[in-house]
């Protein structure tokens, strides 16, 4: 099994492309209702945005106005989408007013993850998104909870402040 799911030269179907589009924007939606549950300012328009559109940019790079497949201009547009939504990411990454706590970084590293979910969407590779989409949901809502814990138990036993780096 290939990851993605068109043997050389076929087109996709108008099918293949809603589903594509909207099993990303769906994806990205469950992560972005996370983050807006969270009171992030990133929420679930944002990420189901994110998701459709990524995947969209894929799929037209993909299928070629010739009637081909083009992975070549798949890769460089996937290379493009990751890199632009690196900005987007770090535009969300906030510094407090004395400089020793920094927020947004989960918040970022979604973005990310969900632009990575809609290029996977728009190639078709559907165990991979579903697995990645798994995943961060299990880390968005256990990560917390398990770095409280670390804390309040590395506190007991060495009785200092354990919240990293100051």
């Amino acid at each position: 099994m290939t990851l993605v799911q068109q043997r050389e030269g076929d087109m996709l179907t108008a099918w293949d492309i809603v589903g594509r589009i909207t099993l990303a924007a769906g994806l990205g939606a469950l992560i972005g209702l996370n983050r807006n549950l969270h009171h992030k300012y990133v929420g679930l328009r944002t990420m189901a945005l994110i998701g459709a559109s990524t995947a969209s940019l894929v799929i037209v790079s993909l299928n070629g106005s010739d009637g081909q497949m083009h992975y070549d201009a798949m890769s460089r547009t996937m290379q493009g989408i990751l890199t632009g939504l690196g900005f987007l990411g770090a535009g969300v990454i906030v510094r407090g007013p004395d400089d020793s706590h920094v927020h947004g970084l989960t918040t970022a590293a979604t973005v990310w993850t969900t632009a990575i979910l809609g290029t996977l969407c728009g190639t078709g590779a559907w165990i991979v998104a579903v697995t990645l989409v798994a995943v961060t949901g299990v880390v968005l809502v256990l990560g917390g909870p398990l770095e409280r814990f670390a804390h309040r138990h590395l506190e007991r036993l060495h009785g200092e402040d354990s919240h990293g780096p100051s």
